[in-house]
């Protein structure tokens, strides 16, 4: 019995949860494909039909997807970092996180925002037909410097992506750190591993 416990780790490295792991691809995905949605329109002229439906029914979905990843995320706190993860590097996970929230509120509210304008109280018509209201008295004017902080918020929404994709390949590939196992369905299969809340 002894020689078995021996064999176990002191600290685990915890997984995300099921439904914590259900958001992030999900919501992966759906960025990925409003980022292509987004470059398809193009910037000559007003957006193209049914792309820009598109559009602005996905990123209705990404701040969906997101309050809810939030609201889950408050209640069931992620799984503390693994002995493996260094000081600077904590930081910098904690705040590319933090940014990511920021930036996937923020992105389709300015994108609200700015189709508003443009629409003087004609209803934004999604999917299916369903109507999202527009919030009133936002000039034209802004709706120019909505649109524009949406596209910078876009390509700093890139950033973020690379820098998070680089340093995961980093933590698997380069430092085989057992922390490269957290997000399923990645794995380490020597190391032990327990499932957490977050």
């Amino acid at each position: 019995m002894a020689t078995v416990a021996a064999a176990v780790p002191q600290n685990p490295v915890q997984r995300y949860s099921g439904v914590a792991v259900a958001f992030h691809w999900i919501t992966a995905a759906a960025v990925i494909f409003q980022l292509w949605l987004g470059f398809s329109m193009g910037d000559e002229g007003p957006p193209a039909e049914p792309t820009f439906t598109w559009h602005k029914t996905v990123g209705a979905l990404i701040l969906f997807l997101t309050l809810a990843r939030l609201t889950y995320r408050l209640s069931n706190p992620p799984p503390p970092f693994p002995d493996d993860i260094s000081k600077w590097e904590r930081v910098a996970a904690v705040w590319n996180h933090r940014l990511f929230y920021l930036l996937l509120l923020g992105l389709p509210i300015g994108g609200y925002l700015a189709v508003s304008a443009f629409q003087q109280g004609k209803p934004i018509m999604l999917l299916g037909g369903i109507p999202l209201p527009t919030v009133p008295g936002i000039p034209k004017s802004m709706g120019e410097v909505f649109g524009g902080m949406h596209e910078v918020a876009a390509f700093a929404l890139i950033a973020l992506m690379a820098v998070h994709v680089a340093a995961a390949l980093k933590h698997r590939f380069i430092d085989k750190a057992p922390s490269s196992g957290r997000m399923p369905p990645l794995t380490l299969p020597h190391e032990e591993t327990v499932v957490g809340q977050g």
